[in-house]
């Protein structure tokens, strides 16, 4: 049998179109393997543009503290495919092991008999079979993008469908639009099982007030039917049952509070009883690599100056950048030290927009190419986008480069604080060179 990177390649090549959102190709495919979609038990759908995966964490770490077993599934991976299932063991969950995942895709893939499929959809097919083949308490299911015609949306009844803050991204697919992406967003609703939002933009939310309404879905938004909020360094959470004062969040930056709370509300308005303890336990012991990560260690934080603090996050939108430079701003007022970012792009990104958050804030951007995308901005390019976003800018080679050419400019005596940012799959990168894959 071969592996499941040679299986993974092969299947790519049924429907090269990497992204060709519909359910028309996998409904049937989940017809032949008996419908393991309908064998998961309770299921918490989350789509959203930001904080999808780090309110799946906080999920999964109040599931796993209550004392259940929690199967995951998220995307993209950072180093290694087998991340993006994850399947629940009493104790905590571990991922895919290289033996299941590929006799798991062998088998799908003879059953689906060379018709045309995208690799997400087949691979969210194998996901829902080792799920099913073994049962867990709770199932996690992040979609890949949009929400509607996204292949993880073949759930009939989710526990709770939750939405994280909606933002404009993927306009190659959804348009410039915000209320069009918050329509393919909102498709994760589904009729009469409760939806929980994170506070929106007015035009998002009429969007999802109208989805909501359409299938009689019972709707909780933040700053509105629940409230999640820093206070002397804690986070104050508050709806209809009551008022939690708890732990702050274990992931770095005040958009956590949001994502927090999105999970801690979707965890009250399901059926599951989940502790206080368990939610305080699982904010604090919750990880998510790659989202405000500090880098303590490794080979490429040896070739950083010396006592540089060395950040790493994956986000890649103008969201993201937004809330990504609050963060650091945060940090900047904690303990001042210069900000250098080293930054990778994807062409279908908008990096002007990211950068621009980061204006007056960061010294210097050094910008890189993403060695595991085809589909990386060239860094002059991406330096050029900085430039017109109001920072000082020049391309490196890699980011060993951009960190030896930060040890050059700087002043003697002085500490930066360096940013890796821009794309997960620089992240990913990031991460395998370091050699501090996730666990």
């Amino acid at each position: 049998m071969d592996d499941s990177s040679a299986i993974l390649e092969r299947l790519f090549l049924l429907h090269p179109k990497e992204i060709d959102l519909s359910l028309d190709r996998l409904l049937p495919l989940l017809e032949k393997l008996g419908h393991p979609e309908r064998k998961l038990g309770p299921v918490f759908h989350i789509a959203g543009t930001n904080g999808k995966g780090s309110t799946t964490a906080f999920l999964r770490a109040m599931l796993e503290a209550s004392g259940r077993t929690v199967h995951v599934y998220t995307s993209p991976h950072l180093v290694t495919f087998h991340e993006r299932i994850r399947l629940g063991r009493p104790g905590g969950g571990a991922y895919v092991s290289e033996a299941e995942l590929a006799e798991t895709l062998t088998a799908i893939e003879r059953l689906n008999a060379g018709a045309p499929i995208t690799h997400f959809e087949i691979t969210t097919a194998a996901a829902l079979v080792l799920f099913a083949e073994h049962p867990s308490d709770v199932t996690l299911l992040e979609v890949g993008l949009g929400g509607r015609f996204d292949a993880t949306n073949v759930i009939d009844a989710p526990e709770v469908s939750v939405i994280t803050s909606i933002s404009m991204d993927h306009e190659k697919f959804f348009g410039d639009s915000l209320d069009r992406i918050a329509w393919e967003k909102a498709g994760i609703i589904k009729p009469g099982r409760p939806v929980v939002s994170a506070p929106q933009a007015a035009e998002v939310m009429a969007v999802i007030e109208h989805e909501a309404a359409r299938a009689k879905a019972p709707l909780f938004v933040g700053n509105r039917d629940w409230i999640a909020h820093a206070e002397r360094g804690r986070l104050v959470f508050q709806d209809e049952d009551g008022l939690l004062d708890l732990p702050a969040p274990r992931l770095p930056g005040r958009h956590q509070f949001i994502n927090a709370g999105n999970a801690v509300a979707a965890l009250r308005r399901s059926s599951l009883d989940v502790p206080v303890s368990a939610i305080e336990e699982g904010l604090q012991s919750v990880d998510w690599p790659a989202r405000m990560q500090r880098l303590a260690a490794g080979a490429l934080v040896e070739k950083a100056p010396d006592d540089a603090e060395v950040w790493l996050d994956g986000g890649h939108n103008p969201g993201a950048g937004a809330v990504i430079a609050e963060a650091v701003a945060d940090l900047e007022e904690r303990l001042p030290r210069p900000l250098y970012l080293i930054a990778g792009m994807l062409q279908t990104k908008d990096p002007v927009g990211f950068f621009r958050p980061f204006a007056g804030l960061a010294a210097r951007v050094f910008t890189v190419p993403i060695a595991s995308s085809n589909v990386g901005r060239d860094p002059v390019e991406l330096a050029e986008a900085a430039r017109a976003a109001g920072l000082e800018a020049e391309p490196q080679a890699d980011v060993a480069s951009a960190l030896a050419a930060l040890a050059r400019l700087l002043p003697p005596g002085t500490t930066p604080r360096i940013l890796i940012c821009g794309s997960l799959y620089l992240a990913g990168d990031v991460l395998e060179a370091n050699g501090t894959p996730p666990k």
